[in-house]
């Protein structure tokens, strides 16, 4: 074991004859996000040796059909996921809104770093100069419900697969498509024509913009080297937003949005549950300084004071 001097503090020890093994997704935007990580790694450890671990996924193999029909949220991380539970793998590296919303027995979300913009785009038209009755490609409830409130002579149609392909319907099949912003940044993709849209007019999947880094709860080395690249105040809004997505008991085929700020002292988290149809969007904003409170608290208020239960359906209320 060689003990090495971090930015972040004390000596993360690591073996020296031993690579960092990130797992991850085999798409040009995981494989760029896990170049990402290695690089904060290697600034954070001198000498530190990082290799990626490239996983094909359930929704990778099938990526011509709705997530909802292939098991939904989790269907981008369960198998990034076991490399780590099996060993081949020291570290699973996920983009956090493909998390369910509870880290499997054997794991923890041992870090998240800085987090990216939270924003949704619209690519090939702006809002204000879509058509009525133009169509809109997106594979998101929650964009989808969002929207059809904004704008209800809007129609949809569904796309999958990785950001360029999604990209590429603009234009052929529909009038404009729906990404992340962060993907485009992070990948340097600027389309002629494109909306960022407000966090406050579109509000962002949980976790989007993140990224998760998972090790196995029993590696102390890990959890160790994770934690000289983990964000306080990313990790604390994640926190936030996936215990109010646990408590609703939510996935991502429902339309379910979370985002959380962080302040100098306490979260501000803004959550949302939809109609399929967008005609009805209720929401509610809590503050405080525990994350798994507050978002038990903002579930709670959509649950109950909102009528949020008879939007996501039958099932018991969440407890606090």
């Amino acid at each position: 074991m060689s003990g090495t001097q971090t930015a972040a503090g004390p000596p993360v020890l690591w073996p020296v004859d031993r690579p960092v093994r990130l797992a991850t997704r085999g798409s040009p935007l995981a494989r760029r996000q896990t170049d990402m990580v290695a690089h904060l790694l290697a600034q954070a450890v001198s000498g530190l040796v990082v290799e990626a671990v490239v996983v094909r996924t359930e929704g990778d193999r099938r990526p011509d059909e709705p997530l909802e029909a292939i098991g939904g949220q989790g269907v981008f991380a369960k198998e990034v996921q076991q490399a780590v539970l099996d060993g081949r793998a020291d570290v699973a590296v996920h983009s956090a809104k493909d998390l369910p919303p509870t880290t499997p027995e054997g794991l923890v979300l041992a870090a998240v770093p800085t987090r990216g913009d939270v924003r949704d785009a619209l690519v090939g038209a702006t809002l204000a100069g879509l058509a009525p009755g133009a169509r809109v490609a997106t594979g998101s409830a929650r964009r989808r419900a969002q929207l059809a409130n904004l704008r209800p002579d809007l129609a949809f149609v569904p796309v999958r697969g990785n950001i360029e392909t999604r990209i590429a319907r603009a234009g052929h099949g529909a009038d404009a498509v729906v990404v992340a912003a962060v993907a485009l940044e992070r990948l340097a993709i600027a389309p002629p024509v494109l909306e960022v849209l407000s966090p406050l007019t579109m509000l962002p999947q949980v976790g989007q913009g993140a990224l998760a880094l998972e090790c196995a709860r029993e590696d102390l080395a890990a959890q160790a080297l994770l934690a000289a690249v983990d964000s306080v105040p990313a990790h604390r809004a994640l926190d936030a937003e996936r215990a109010m997505l646990a408590a609703l008991g939510a996935s991502c085929v429902l339309p379910v949005a979370g985002w959380a700020d962080s302040g100098p002292q306490e979260l501000v988290l803004r959550g949302m549950v939809a109609s399929a149809d967008g005609r009805v969007l209720v929401h509610a904003e809590r503050s405080g300084t525990d994350p798994h409170e507050l978002g038990r608290t903002v579930a709670q208020a959509l649950w109950h004071d909102l009528g949020g239960a008879e939007l996501l359906g039958a099932g018991p209320p969440p407890t606090r």
